[in-house]
């Protein structure tokens, strides 16, 4: 096996992936996040750094990237110190590979936890923005829970609860609704033709937009658009 220098282990360090670390944070999932940070650290070969100096480097370059997550959630810099200590302090917490990843593992569940914490206490804030999200993008036939989530930056799961929560609602039902209000609006206003609607509002599927149409206004798209002629 041929034998690294410091050279390649500084190369293999400039590797380490911090936006990786970042979408970890902001999805929220506990279910994966140690297998996520694992392969962040395969990636620069972690546990074949005989430097300790640079795996220190990384410990920094992630507890960094985490404070200035955390911060951003509201942690009071007392209570991130106070369990993980400062950048310039942690040296002691780190002297072997198992105790860094161990510390690492610890660090990154613990911001999750913060993430959830504060997402909860501000559940409607987030339904707010999962709100605003849908009513400015229900004409994309993309939309659904996993890419409003992906917007703002919560686990599909989480969202999905949060969501039913806050309004009483499923998405799905949230969702369609604005479709069919804003199919309403269109079918009463223009001269577009049914299916031009249907595919405006991000269906892709006419008759299946008739089919929700009918379900949620005990109408057909046509006899609506027939009612509200005469009522002109």
């Amino acid at each position: 096996m041929e034998k690294r220098t410091y050279v390649d282990e500084c190369c293999n360090v400039k590797k380490l992936n911090k936006a990786k670390i970042g979408e970890l944070l902001r999805s929220g999932r506990m279910d994966n996040c140690r297998q996520v940070l694992d392969e962040v650290l395969d990636e620069v070969d972690f546990s074949g750094l005989k430097s300790l100096v640079l795996r220190l480097y990384i410990c920094a370059d992630i507890y960094i990237e985490i404070r200035s997550f955390v911060r951003e959630l509201g942690v009071e810099d007392e209570e991130f110190i106070g369990r993980f200590g400062s950048v310039e302090d942690i040296e002691n917490r780190l002297m072997t590979v198992e105790a860094a990843v161990d510390y690492l593992h610890d660090i990154v569940e613990q911001s999750i936890r913060w993430r959830s914490r504060k997402s909860h206490e501000n559940g409607n804030f987030v339904v707010r923005d999962a709100r605003r999200y849908i009513d400015e993008n229900y004409m994309s036939s993309g939309l659904s829970l996993t890419s409003v989530a992906e917007a703002v930056g919560i686990s599909p799961a989480y969202l999905s609860a949060l969501f039913k929560r806050e309004t009483g609602r499923n998405m799905s039902e949230y969702i369609t609704g604005v479709r069919i209000d804003h199919s309403k609006e269109l079918l009463c206003c223009t001269s577009k033709l049914i299916y031009e609607i249907a595919f405006e509002v991000g269906f892709q599927d006419y008759r299946y937009f008739s089919q929700i149409f009918k379900k949620c206004t005990g109408l057909t798209p046509r006899q609506f658009k027939n009612e509200a002629n005469v009522c002109m």
